[in-house]
């Protein structure tokens, strides 16, 4: 039996469907990773960014699956590992029945990856008995750091109040922005489409939230996509992004986006979706807050 709290947690979703079931356990054990890495002081070293970032603290409304975070001082022989521990007992103290792995590095990246895997179905009998799902099927979260992080974002401290509460240190939203925008703009292979970026892209704009250039010049000169010598100013920004804009497949980008949005509602913002919408109206809106 599940703990009492997660329960209330549950609570919060619309559980209408399988997918919404999914959708709501794994958010919850992201919380519960989140809590783990608090109790192993893992904030004092990182900070948490990304999709999942914006979806736990900052109320985007479409879910994530992967916890992304930065160091705050490079680290070249950082190791996950160190905090996985901490992560697996906390998921087992609120009553999830877990394992943990580290990612083995194929080559010199400066991410450092771990999965935490569960049994579906276990967990979703837990919460409903009447669900009906594959017996085998695994649900992954995967973590990444990454150690050797561009210098110049911006942090501050957030209040979570799930499963208990607790502080989380994250990017504050002109980095994330920033972030977003890099993932953007330097995906490199066509067919590897993020339609979540783009959403998420929107959803910056909607909110009238800035986007800290001083960072998203850092990144690119890191991942070598402007030349050191450069600034990246405004105008030039507007001109790389207008060129992206035409190399995408907006139809496989909906594909993309639509498993983690909430309701029929938002997946029909999707049909706006088309290279005018980016170019013509949402580079508009990203000029005015910069």
């Amino acid at each position: 039996m599940f703990d009492e709290k997660i329960e209330q947690m549950l609570k919060r979703y619309e559980l209408n469907s399988i997918h919404d079931h999914e959708n709501a356990l794994k958010e919850i054990i992201q919380e519960v990773v989140l809590l783990g890495l608090w109790r192993s002081k893992f904030y004092e070293k990182a900070v948490f960014y990304g999709g999942s970032a914006l979806r736990i603290l900052y109320k985007l409304d479409r879910f994530s699956e992967d916890l992304d975070f930065s160091l705050i001082q490079p680290e070249n022989d950082f190791n996950i590992k160190k905090y996985l521990g901490a992560v697996k007992s906390e998921l087992e103290l609120w009553g999830f029945e877990v394992s943990t792995e580290e990612k083995n590095k194929k080559n010199q990246s400066t991410i450092d990856s771990a999965f935490i895997k569960a049994n579906r179905l276990v967990h979703l009998l837990k919460i409903d008995l009447n669900l009906k799902t594959h017996k085998h099927a695994v649900m992954k979260i995967k973590l990444e750091i990454d150690i050797d992080p561009a210098t110049g974002f911006n942090s501050e401290f957030k209040y979570h109040l799930h499963p208990i509460p607790f502080t989380i240190k994250t990017m504050a939203l002109p980095s994330l922005f920033a972030g977003k925008m890099h993932a953007l703009l330097c995906r490199t292979r066509r067919t590897n489409i993020k339609g979540r970026d783009w959403y998420d892209l929107i959803w910056f704009v909607k909110n009238n939230i800035p986007c800290d250039l001083f960072y998203l010049n850092n990144k690119m000169v890191q991942t070598g996509h402007i030349d050191l010598s450069s600034t990246l100013t405004k105008e030039k920004l507007v001109e790389i992004m207008s060129e992206k804009i035409k190399e995408i497949d907006f139809d496989l980008a909906k594909r993309d986006v639509e498993p983690f949005l909430k309701n029929s509602g938002q997946r029909d913002e999707l049909s706006l979706w088309s290279n005018d919408f980016f170019s013509d109206y949402l580079i508009q809106e990203i000029d005015i807050l910069i």
